[in-house]
């Protein structure tokens, strides 16, 4: 007999429940600087990627008030391509030090369309076992073999790359992994690509706009270049304050992705005002104020590392603003992070399948417009917390 979809997506829920993995939206109402109003009441926010705290950047704001229209009309290559796409564009490649930049809706959807347009059957994707689940669901959607080596082991991704020496290879990996906040092995990464022909593309979502010189991401911050890394993904959801991605590189190859790429040809483009505010944003970070606001996000994480070294808390070796807080079973992560919020805190827990089984976590990221009394509030909430559950 045919199962119904209803008793799996039941059973499913069920699990979810018995297991403490059951995920609950939650609704701001309102945002001021790194607090917000949730459910009534106002939180200190840890959990957010607004790393900068551009989003509510009164620059961003204006430019998003100056717009003439509020919807993206149609597709890129039909009649959704604005002068403020095009400038977009040119100061991301600019930015990035590229011959080109291709906007996409999402980093989701750049990712699966870097994957499903240069891959296909009989070539390899060998990619970090971390990696972000958009970069794994387009090795899927490209039919390619994918290869995934043991986290931030550049030696185990040239193994990988030399036991599949047909076809094309594309050695992909996070800048900065979300959920851990290291950094990949960013040059043993390109020298392994090099030595066995691959394609280096790097998804630096979490590295564009705080690390490198004028923000330019772990790349950068690496010293590496575009004839080290061809194709990387820039995110304007996170640092920049925006939302929208777009992928920076080699000239042909953006050619082709503009020609190729699914998920950019067949969806309506990204809304010109939010160009506007991305370009806003993009002078923010390259200017003084960037590397102010810069310099105020490394002394936050500098000072609240230190503080957790103090009371002995698990962190893992992060030195971005994303510092997971390691705790291990699911129900003791949402208990730590509800008797948080008791206190006037918001970090959120972070459980299985974002993570591997065993190791859930509160997932705390800085900002650069917490202040030290926020960071050492914080510190002294976590004093507090029940120890046998860390």
């Amino acid at each position: 007999m045919r199962e119904r979809l209803s008793t799996r997506v039941a059973a499913a829920s069920a699990q979810r429940d018995a297991t403490h993995r059951h995920r609950v939206i939650r609704t701001i109402t309102q945002r001021a600087g790194v607090h917000c109003t949730v459910d009534g009441r106002t939180l200190l926010n840890f959990c957010s990627n607004d790393y900068l705290g551009l989003s509510q950047h009164p620059q961003l704001i204006a430019a998003l008030h100056a717009a003439s229209s509020a919807g993206g009309t149609a597709s890129h290559l039909v009649c959704g391509h604005t002068a403020q796409h095009a400038a977009l564009e040119a100061e991301l490649a600019a930015w990035q030090h590229a011959p080109r930049a291709l906007l996409f809706g999402s980093g989701y959807m750049a990712n699966l369309a870097v994957l499903q347009s240069l891959l296909g059957a009989g070539d390899v994707c060998v990619q970090d076992k971390l990696n972000h689940a958009s970069l794994l669901d387009g090795a899927r959607l490209a039919g390619c073999q994918n290869r995934r080596y043991p986290h931030a082991d550049a030696a185990g991704a040239a193994r990988q790359l030399a036991a599949h020496p047909d076809g094309a290879a594309l050695l992909v990996s996070d800048g900065v992994f979300s959920m851990d906040g290291d950094i990949a092995p960013l040059p043993a990464l390109a020298e392994a690509a090099r030595a066995h022909e691959a394609t280096l593309y790097i998804d630096d979502a979490h590295g564009a706009g705080v690390l490198g010189d004028g923000g330019r991401g772990s790349l950068a911050a690496a010293g590496l270049t575009i004839a080290d890394a061809p194709l990387r993904l820039i995110t304007f959801g996170k640092a920049l304050g925006s939302v929208g991605a777009a992928v920076v590189g080699a000239a042909d190859v953006i050619e082709h992705l503009r020609q190729t790429a699914r998920p950019g040809i067949y969806t309506t483009a990204l809304p010109a005002a939010q160009a506007a505010v991305t370009r806003a944003a993009l002078a923010l970070v390259q200017a003084d104020a960037g590397d102010a606001l810069r310099a105020n996000l490394h002394a936050n994480i500098t000072r609240f590392r230190l503080g957790a070294a103090q009371l002995g808390l698990p962190l893992l070796p992060s030195q971005t603003a994303i510092q997971p807080l390691l705790v291990g079973a699911d129900a003791d992560a949402l208990a730590l992070s509800q008797h948080l919020e008791t206190r006037g805190y918001w970090a959120a827990a972070i459980r299985p399948p974002t993570v591997p089984a065993g190791s859930a976590r509160l997932r705390i990221t800085l900002s650069a417009l917490h202040t030290a009394q926020h960071i050492d509030g914080l510190l002294e909430a976590l004093t507090n917390l029940p120890r046998t559950r860390i």
